[in-house]
């Protein structure tokens, strides 16, 4: 190479900050309990059997996990289950949710996004990354857009060389 040929990144240069939602994604074990499992016949809550099941469960097996409690069977189950169940696990789990898989990863971007400091990014062009390895909800893209619409400077969408414009303060 000639002497005076330097080569630039001009991304670097720009002063573009790129953000990836999935470094916000906390990372631990995911287990759901199917309240059918619970039931009598897969259909009927007995509450005495009800009681004896949840007892029975290693509340050391849910350690630092994020747990979704669903009902996969057409039963209809008394909230109180919900409490007696929760409360069995509540010490070990990081978080619990009703609802599906899809709704404790609603959940959790949901408090990492409240929960994260975004001031370092005041003023700056920020680019939010647009290919993940994880599955973001796209909850997540909404509440990140109504986190850094006030403070950014703008926000595009996308990878460095090819990106959608979303604002500009």
């Amino acid at each position: 190479m000639s002497d005076g040929f330097e080569i630039k990144n001009k991304v670097a240069d720009s002063g573009l900050v790129n953000f990836d939602l999935e470094k916000l994604l906390p990372k631990g074990k995911r287990i759901g309990i199917d309240l059918k499992d619970f039931l009598w016949e897969g259909m009927i809550l007995k509450e005495k059997d009800f009681r004896e099941k949840v007892a029975a469960i290693s509340a050391e097996g849910f350690s630092n996990s994020y747990v979704y409690i669903f009902n996969s069977a057409e039963a209809i189950v008394p909230l109180w289950a919900y409490f007696l169940l929760t409360a069995k696990i509540t010490e070990s789990a990081r978080k619990i949710v009703y609802g599906s898989r899809e709704d404790l990863e609603m959940v959790l971007m949901h408090d990492a996004i409240q929960q994260y400091d975004f001031s370092e990014m005041s003023g700056k062009r920020i680019l939010v990354k647009g290919c993940s390895d994880e599955n973001i909800p796209e909850n997540a893209y909404i509440e990140l857009v109504e986190r850094l619409k006030p403070i950014a400077k703008s926000l595009m969408f996308g990878e460095a060389c090819s990106n959608v414009p979303i604002f500009k303060n």
